[in-house]
């Protein structure tokens, strides 16, 4: 579904990711962590076009077809979606008319157990942490999207919350054979999804890829980030 070769973006005339490969199949569940400042934003911000993120090598190849010269509504009318980490606010719409415009399915929030007043607000102000998280992801099943990137999804979230949103990402995308890259540094998320690869990114870099995810995260835990680029982790 996704196949990104040799990849290499810069932000304002600075080289931030080089080189990045990355194969993402149908149905499956990538992570990418990494620790701050180390480019997994970029990587996500470049997929989707956004301006600012300028390839400058490689090739973003999604469904045999190469994006990345293509707007940013054109990726996601291919099915292609992202999950900000920090959603912006957006006053004089309210979420109702948001979905009423832009949905491809019809959504019933009474399925996500949340506020049925959350639709009538304006999008993101005054919403809580969770509130946001939530609200994105009913946006982003709305769009009815075969990949979706997760931003930081864990940032500010409890246990509890984390594995309610989790929960919708599974009965609601993963069932449905949606693809998903996870991108975080905390890793709270990865017992929850279980991801079928684990990528580690270092100054704009992949250093090691594995199907073992706890392997990764114990490294990481017990070692720091750098030991990951010592091991060099082998995929598989």
């Amino acid at each position: 579904m996704l196949e990104i070769k040799n990849l290499s973006v810069k932000v304002n005339g600075k080289d931030i990711l080089r080189e990045i490969n990355l194969d993402v199949k149908k149905g499956e569940v990538h992570a990418l962590l990494g620790p701050n400042a180390s480019g997994k934003s970029t990587l996500a911000y470049a997929m989707m076009g956004l301006p600012g993120y300028k390839v400058t090598g490689g090739e973003i190849n999604f469904n045999g077809r190469d994006i990345k010269r293509l707007p940013i509504e054109e990726r996601v009318k291919l099915g292609m979606t992202l999950a900000f980490q920090h959603p912006p606010a957006i006053r004089g719409v309210k979420l109702s008319k948001l979905l009423e415009k832009t949905s491809r399915q019809t959504v019933d929030v009474k399925e996500f157990s949340v506020n049925p007043d959350l639709l009538g607000r304006e999008i993101n102000v005054g919403f809580s942490g969770g509130e946001k998280k939530l609200s994105e992801i009913i946006q982003i099943i709305s769009l009815s999207p075969s990949f979706v990137i997760f931003d930081e999804l864990d940032a500010g979230l409890d246990i509890k919350n984390l594995e309610k949103l989790t929960s919708v990402i599974k009965n609601k995308l993963l069932d449905n054979g949606v693809s998903v890259l996870l991108i975080t540094h905390r890793g709270n998320i990865l017992r929850f999804l279980e991801p079928d690869v684990t990528h580690v990114m270092l100054a704009g870099e992949i250093v090691c890829s594995s199907k073992d995810w706890r392997k990764i995260w114990k490294t990481i835990v017990g070692s720091g980030y750098e030991k990951c680029k010592e091991c060099k982790l082998p995929s598989g």
